[in-house]
Formats: structure tokens, sequence, C-alpha cells
């Protein structure tokens, strides 16, 4: 009965660097990707919040016949002209996912029009919207929602 001791049952050195420079290589590249991901939900989130601010603008509109002064984000939108006085129409005004952030709100003119400006973090379009010009947001607006 020949039994052999020096029998190699682990793994060696070389073959467990390996195996974890492969799993680094993959986490590395997983987290890359998840925060992609995060960038696209959270753009998202602000072209959803616009589209909601903007319908609390227009019933807004129907009923008063102009568009609100200035919109804050964390406010309400609640009626002050004479015919809408105390109405609610946005109880709060969505705000910015990422807190130093937050959306912009122009009316040059309260009875024709407003823009409602954001930056978004993944953009894929090439930088700023040339309509952005008067929203405040400056170099950092690539997503515009106005009256229709």
């Amino acid at each position: 009965m020949n039994i052999n001791k020096n029998k190699n049952i682990g793994f060696t050195l070389v073959e467990l660097l390996v195996v974890i420079s492969i799993i680094g290589i993959l986490l590395a590249l997983s987290f890359a990707s998840i925060q992609g991901i995060r960038k696209s939900s959270r753009d998202a989130k602000r072209k959803s919040d616009l589209e909601t601010i903007r319908s609390a603008l227009e019933l807004y509109r129907a009923d008063c016949k102009v568009y609100p002064s200035a919109v804050n984000s964390g406010g309400s939108i609640t009626g002050v002209e004479e015919s809408c006085v105390g109405i609610e129409y946005l109880e709060i005004v969505p705000e910015d996912p990422i807190p130093d952030r937050a959306y912009q709100y122009v009316s040059s003119d309260p009875y024709t029009s407003y823009l409602l400006c954001s930056s978004l973090e993944a953009v894929d379009s090439g930088g700023v919207n040339p309509l952005c010009s008067g929203c405040g947001v400056g170099d950092n607006c690539e997503y515009l929602v106005k009256n229709p």
C-alpha cells in the first residue's frame, strides 16, 4: 500500500491571486454600471417632477388666468389671484433628488409663458439645451419644460 503524503489538495498562491484579481475586476465593472443606473434613475425622477409641476401650473392658469409669479421647491402651488384664492394645485413642489441642486422656474410674462429647467447627470444629447437660455440654470440646463 503506497500512500503519497505529499499530495497537494489546496490552491497555490498564484491561483488565489488570479481568482482575487478576477473578482476585483468584476466588482469594479459592476460598481461603474450601478453608478450609471443611479444617474439615469435620478434624471428620470427630475423629468417626472417637472411634468408634475407643469400639470399643476396648467391647472393654475386654467383657473386663475395667469401663471404663478414664483414656484419654490418644497413649497406649494396655491392660488393667490382673486378668482382662485386658497385653491391648492400642488401640495408640495418636488425637489431635485440631489440636495445642492434645484429646479428653476421663470415666468417672464405670467399671462402667456413660463420655463422650468433642470440639469441632468446622464446627458446623452450633447450638452446644454439651446432653449434654456432664459431659465437661469445657465450652462447646466439640459432639460426644459415650458407651457404648451
